[in-house]
């Protein structure tokens, strides 16, 4: 009976590692190519690669060390470099359009002038 709760317990970590990787790597293909260059962060090509690898990982190979790995390749890139893509992309803050601390729902609030 517990090995059971155990084994089911492994698969919904295995079913988060996996879930992490995939949507590490959906962001990733989403930045331009531009956009990593200007944040001074690696390549889209090696980020893309380094996340596929851990998404087929979590798919194909049942080893913990390698989808430890692949883990924290995500936790990385969700962490350090997206919120850097995010700022270099012009998308952060306020739901990705912008705008300074006096914007209103309806623009730029002047004071009534």
């Amino acid at each position: 009976m517990l090995m059971q709760g155990f084994a089911g317990l492994m698969w919904i970590i295995y079913l988060a590692m996996l879930g992490f990787a995939v949507v590490a790597f959906v962001m990733a293909a989403l930045f331009r190519e531009d956009a990593y260059r200007a944040a001074d962060k690696q390549n889209k090509g090696f980020w893309l690669i380094i996340l596929g690898v851990a998404v087929a990982v979590n798919l194909l190979v049942p080893m913990l060390f390698l989808q430890i790995a692949g883990l924290v390749a995500s936790i990385v890139f969700l962490v350090d470099v997206r919120p850097a893509l995010r700022q270099v992309s012009g998308g952060g803050g306020r739901g990705g359009r912008g705008g300074s601390s006096s914007d209103g729902p309806y623009g730029p609030y002047n004071g009534g002038r």
